[in-house]
């Protein structure tokens, strides 16, 4: 498929999700979970005008674009102005909330002197494989490309096809002209074309489409496709949009936690990045599991990184947190009880990755934090919902978690192991591995060994169980429970053996005497923003210990940029090694946490800066242009921002 690295805004309801460039194209096209699947190859979108050639309308040079969301919504809106013909269309693209159709309204308006005939043409070509090949065919007002597994129907409701191409419309698409005898083929790209008819000058007239999704279950029936079509062609769009921009709005409303001001552009862009974080999570979120997307997917053939649209347990966690200062606690609640309950290996362990719908992703190892953070997330969920009945859901769940984190320990530092109660359902899953389980991969997913911020996770994991086992043997029915409590008490003290072994191993192995600086892990001495993760958010030092306080210092002399915002560690190169808004944001975390409050707010003004037009944030910035370098709408870093700008309000 073609390359396309950004997405620059998105739409979509809780069953389709779509991406666009900042000319309107649509890009990605998923159905029916936000990282599985994505249909298209390309849907590209034209007019002839008069005797015109095929004027592309996200790639011509003669167009000039504007592009906004309508306020508070994920409904978007694209202007365009082909200044050679004077012709203005303006594009809005939504997703119906209960409607699994993707909507484009079209209106045309003669800006010039003299008549301008339009036609309208729609190019679509879906992604094809060996296993699923795609075909095409005429139906109704529209074309259907289908393949073993799913179908996509472009529709319109208010014009009729005057013409359309099933074979080889690449061929002569470019010419404005498409003519095929066919109303069936076998190729996987097709094209049709509406006649809007003649403008005269500052006339208007418009069009809709429709696209349509759909999946082929057991075998396809074509009559239902076409009843489904009829009952679509029957929908008022002009309705449905109203309906969708009431539902945003209430959205962002309700999810609306904390006062801000916009009385400067800078709180203006305070509020945008705010709101826009509350419309991206439904879109990041599968609905029916509660997996949440890293992101929507940039690179499907690998050529700069190992993807994104997966659900990553750990990264999940920081959304979650972020998720419940937005007032989505059942969101959150469904993401541990439904999709980690699901998802948890037999050992007690998580994989690297997942599919939002809880089947395991490519991965390339382990990463021991992803199971230590889903312990230490239940907790912190926990303390926002004070929901008893949360924790006794989630605590077996948590108890494997742990027994395999302290499995992973007593291998690490060679600790006798007294008793094991799953010794037996670990060394099984891992026969031929056993010895390997300490090797993990980091936070970033680049070097395995033995990591700082792996073991924070771990201590930070540990004193959340502890935590939970005090909420439960608070309840009647446990402290009633002799061999329960007995049970409980054991695993605390375990827990607390091993709180004290991991800090002094920590202390003794992972502070560098000659860097005057903690560092990242046993195997190298680099410094890392993630070691900070061993004071926020997981407690193992406080802020203004003395090796701290160093550590602090050498990061700000190694990994922060000229513009003030930081990478992730020395001599990063990926991506050209830019500072990350969520290193920057975990630096504004750790000054609240010293209550340096002028220093955590320049990290935060940096991340405010670097935001897209439309208040969607990057994995990276760069520097010389201080806008996102890549993964724009990054869950992980929107949830950095909330959790700092909830710190920022509320401060003690």
């Amino acid at each position: 498929m073609q390359t396309k690295y950004f997405n620059d805004a998105i739409i979509g309801n809780k069953n389709i999700v779509a991406s666009y460039n900042d000319k309107g194209q649509i890009l990605r096209l998923f159905y029916s979970a936000p990282d599985y699947k994505q249909y298209l190859e390309y849907m590209n979108f034209g007019v002839k005008v008069n005797d015109s050639n095929l004027i592309k309308l996200h790639d011509d040079i003669n167009n000039i674009y504007e592009q906004s969301y309508i306020e508070d919504t994920n409904i978007l809106k694209t202007e365009i102005i082909n200044t050679y013909f004077n012709l203005q269309i303006t594009q809005t693209d939504f997703v119906p909330i209960k409607n699994n159709i993707l909507v484009k309204k079209y209106k045309f308006k003669n800006r010039n002197t003299i008549d301008l005939n339009v036609n309208f043409l729609v190019h679509s070509k879906l992604l094809t494989d060996e296993n699923n090949s795609v075909s095409g065919k005429v139906v109704q007002n529209g074309i259907l490309q289908y393949s073993h597994d799913d179908i996509l129907c472009i529709t319109c409701t208010n014009k009729n096809i005057s013409s359309h191409q099933i074979n080889d419309s690449e061929n002569n698409i470019e010419t404005g002209i498409i003519n095929d005898k066919d109303y069936i083929g076998m190729s996987a790209d097709s094209s049709i074309c509406y006649t809007i008819g003649n403008l005269k000058p500052e006339e208007e007239k418009s069009i809709d489409i429709i696209i349509y999704i759909n999946k082929n279950k057991d075998k396809f029936k074509l009559d239902e496709i076409e009843q489904d079509l009829l009952k679509i062609e029957k929908i008022d769009l002009n309705k449905e949009l109203e309906q969708t921009k009431k539902y945003w709005k209430k959205y962002v409303k309700d999810h609306t936690k904390l006062e801000l001001k916009e009385e400067t552009s800078y709180e203006r862009k305070v509020k945008q990045i705010y709101k826009r974080t509350i419309l991206l999570y439904p879109l990041l979120t599968n609905e029916e599991t509660g997996g949440i997307s890293a992101a929507v997917e940039i690179d499907e053939q690998r050529t700069q990184c190992g993807r994104y649209a997966y659900c990553w347990p750990r990264d999940a966690v920081f959304v979650t947190k972020a998720m419940d200062l937005l007032g989505m606690e059942k969101e959150t609640e469904k993401f541990y009880k439904n999709f980690c309950k699901n998802t948890q290996s037999k050992s007690g362990m998580w994989e690297q990755r997942f599919y939002t719908d809880g089947r395991l992703a490519p991965c390339w190892g382990y990463q021991i934090d992803e199971t230590a953070s889903v312990v230490f997330g239940v907790y912190e969920h926990y303390k926002i919902t004070k929901d008893n009945k949360f924790l006794k859901d989630n605590l077996k769940m948590c108890e494997k978690a742990v027994h395999f984190l302290q499995k992973y320990i007593n291998q690490l530092m060679n600790i006798q192991e007294k008793e094991d109660l799953v010794k037996k359902e670990i060394e099984e899953t891992y026969k031929d591995r056993v010895e390997k389980i300490p090797v993990s991969y980091d936070l970033w997913e680049m070097h395995e060994g033995t990591h700082l911020y792996s073991l924070a996770s771990i201590y930070a994991a540990y004193n959340s169980m502890i935590k939970i086992y005090d909420e439960i043997t608070l309840e009647k029915d446990a402290s009633n429970n002799r061999l329960k409590n007995e049970s409980i008490e054991k695993n605390k003290k375990i827990m607390e053996e091993q709180l004290e072994i991991i800090k002094k191993y920590v202390l003794e192995n992972l502070y560098n005497e000659e860097r005057k600086s903690f560092v990242r892990s046993i195997e190298d001495n680099k410094i890392d923003i993630s070691m900070l993760g061993a004071v926020v958010p997981f407690n193992m030092f406080s802020p203004k210990e003395k090796k701290i306080l160093n550590t602090v210092e050498t990061i700000n002399m190694n990994i922060r940029t000229y513009t003030g915002g930081y990478q992730r560690f020395e001599q990063d190169h990926y991506r050209n090694g830019n500072p990350w808004p969520v290193a920057t944001l975990w630096m504004a975390l750790y000054y609240i946490e010293i209550k340096d409050y002028k220093k955590a707010k320049e990290c935060f003004d940096f991340v405010v800066k670097s935001a897209s037009e439309y208040g969607l944030l990057g994995e990276q910035v760069d520097n010389s242009t201080m806008k996102p370098a890549w993964v724009i709408g990054l869950g992980w870093s929107h949830a950095m921002f909330i959790i700092v700008l909830n710190k920022l309000i509320n401060r003690n």
